[in-house]
């Protein structure tokens, strides 16, 4: 059966051969996975329990990397990730390496049949659930800013410092998106160089290295209604955090960025709960409105540079609340600069002590 165009047909004894490799019992069944955006992963169930099978990796380092930030996330935090993560570099099953995790209790909201069962209250309180859940997987911190590097076993320093890999690393999608696109112009150059000039003194601020997931969004967790005898239980929490490849030691505001955009794309109050809810657990340096607003361009331009690379054309905005990246009308600053704005009057509003993640 082909349970994604990635991963393509799998029979039950791979399945079987792959469980047996680690022990993990007899092949029961495998269920294809609702959402994702690259088709890497495939729910099998075995007599010994419930696991996700994912293959077919984009880079040698990718599931080795995955690995490391399990572990460490594992061992030195609280949160809730899939370990044990058992990976087997061969090729002889599959044609491609994979990895057998835990299986994560809880529901996925990105999942539109989940998101149908959920009430406006129930949005809110998994937004700050999500926020709180980010700031026990800041705990995971690190003596210096670095990656990963899979070949070495081993974080590797970022070259330049942080600060000035955060604006190499905005220059860099900005060229990119300019090759893909006219749609990205002179005066939006000018206007990312002006912000970035502005934000220099925050971005050297200097901070705790962390753990920074750089991918940080509802659609990788599973969250479950927490319950306490005699209550209704209408509390939420994250039961489960996956999709840690692109993680790094860093500044943890950078993991802000995108579930704020998200938020406010759809309802603002939701992103006024996350960030809230991260705040008030986490210590914001002076400075966190000009750096955040470099952080959320940097993350806007990764997904501005997608549709420009790929022509992508919804035709509408699907209901969302700005400006979508593919409207052919709208230029880059006109864009992103919505986000920034208001994330910067949300941080404004949590500073003069407006609100709070119990508001």
């Amino acid at each position: 059966m082909e349970y994604s165009k990635r991963l393509g047909h799998i029979t039950p004894a791979q399945f079987q051969a792959a469980l047996s490799r680690f022990d993990l019992g007899t092949f029961v069944r495998a269920e294809a996975v609702v959402g994702g955006l690259f088709g890497q992963n495939v729910f099998v169930t075995s007599t010994s329990g419930a696991f996700v099978l994912r293959g077919a990796p984009h880079y040698e380092w990718q599931l080795p990397t995955e690995r490391f930030f399990a572990r460490v996330l594992h061992e030195r935090t609280s949160a809730p990730v899939p370990w044990p993560y058992l990976l087997d570099s061969g090729e002889d099953i599959f044609g491609w390496s994979y990895a057998l995790m835990p299986r994560m209790p809880g529901l996925n909201v990105s999942d539109p049949a989940v998101t149908a069962t959920l009430s406006p209250a129930d949005r809110l309180a998994i937004a700050r659930a999500v926020g709180e859940n980010l700031a026990l997987m800041h705990q995971l911190t690190w003596p210096a800013v670095g990656r990963y590097d899979a070949t070495l076993d081993t974080v590797a320093p970022l070259r330049d410092g942080f600060a000035g890999w955060v604006v190499g690393d905005v220059r860099d999608w900005l060229a990119r998106a300019q090759r893909h696109s006219a749609r990205t112009t002179g005066a939006d150059v000018a206007w990312v160089e002006q912000l970035l000039q502005g934000a220099l003194p925050a971005l050297r601020q200097p901070f705790q290295p962390c753990f920074v997931m750089n991918d940080y969004k509802e659609g990788n967790t599973v969250v479950t209604r927490a319950t306490r005898a005699g209550d209704a239980g209408m509390g939420w929490r994250v039961t489960g955090v996956f999709d840690l490849m692109e993680g790094f030691f860093g500044d943890g505001e950078m993991d802000l960025a995108r579930p704020v955009a998200g938020y406010l794309e759809e309802e603002p109050l939701r992103a006024q709960a996350f960030l809230a809810a991260y705040l008030d657990r986490a210590s914001a340096r002076p400075g966190l409105s000009e750096r955040f607003a470099v952080y959320l361009l940097r993350d806007r331009l990764i997904v501005w540079e997608y549709f420009q690379r790929h022509e992508v054309a919804r035709g509408t905005s699907h209901g969302l609340r700005l400006k979508p990246p593919w409207d052919p009308d709208v230029t880059l600053r006109e864009w992103a600069e919505p986000y920034i704005a208001e994330a910067a009057a949300l941080i404004a509003r949590h500073g003069s002590g407006g609100w709070s993640s119990d508001a």
